[in-house]
């Protein structure tokens, strides 16, 4: 009820422009990329055809990858609304994305989230990732569990390459959850080169887990996409997970 009222009393905006209609306005909708197959069976990344491999994959302790959004556009401005203004309900635009691509012939049986640092944590309020993971677990009937502890508060990845990272976040988190082994389901904002997710994925598997699943609401890609895909806002460019790829 007191969310009906608060919908009521300060109606959602767009997530992505933050002016039009709740959760993206058609503008966003044409703009926003969604990922579809073919891809990198493993990791998601859009390929001429299905590879079982590919050049981006994020580390081995990772099993498999899944997003639903390319990284740009509004998708981008709805994580950094999540992420660095306190958009809470962003997460819930941006998980029913989520769940729409799950990670392959996975069962999991819990849902965590990569955690921010206590300093992080206090400057912005609130953990983005387990705002996403709470909507995810919640979608999947699964239960949501704070498994990882970030065990020193690293410095911003985004400069870093692919090798800096996973040096940077080596031994960055530990295990303070129930007992595993269990299958685990990770879930972050964005990938990138997987170098935190590896990090959180390693301190899991050493504690016992079967495997890790990392699922995330958009990929960043480096490089060249197949000619399916368009540049933001060249022209109307969204189709939904689960619909075929515009050609």
């Amino acid at each position: 009820m007191l969310d009906a009222l608060l919908d009521v009393l300060f109606p959602r905006r767009c997530a992505g422009c933050g002016s039009g209609a709740w959760p993206f306005c058609s503008a966003c909708v044409a703009e926003a990329i969604a990922l579809a197959p073919p891809w990198c069976a493993r990791c998601g990344l859009p390929a001429e055809r299905e590879v079982a491999l590919c050049r981006a994959c994020p580390p081995r302790e990772i099993a498999t990858a899944r997003a639903p959004f390319l990284f740009g556009g509004p998708v981008r401005a709805a994580v950094h609304r999540l992420k660095f203004s306190g958009w809470r309900a962003v997460a819930e635009a941006l998980a029913a994305a989520m769940v729409t691509v799950p990670p392959p012939g996975v069962r999991p049986e819990v849902v965590a989230w990569v955690p921010l640092s206590h300093r992080r944590l206090a400057e912005r309020g609130f953990d983005q990732a387990a705002a996403l993971a709470r909507v995810v677990g919640r979608q999947f009937g699964l239960p949501v569990e704070g498994l990882l502890l970030r065990t020193s508060d690293t410095s911003p990845q985004a400069r870093r390459g692919g090798a800096e990272r996973r040096a940077a976040m080596a031994g960055a988190f530990r295990v303070s959850g129930r007992p595993l082994p269990v299958t685990v389901l990770l879930v972050d904002d964005v990938l990138t080169t997987g170098a935190t997710a590896g990090a959180c994925a390693h301190a899991l598997l050493e504690a016992g887990a079967h495997s890790v699943h990392l699922l995330t609401a958009a990929r960043a890609v480096s490089g060249p996409l197949p000619p399916r895909y368009t540049r933001f806002g060249s022209r109307p460019g969204l189709w939904l997970p689960g619909e075929e790829a515009p050609r």
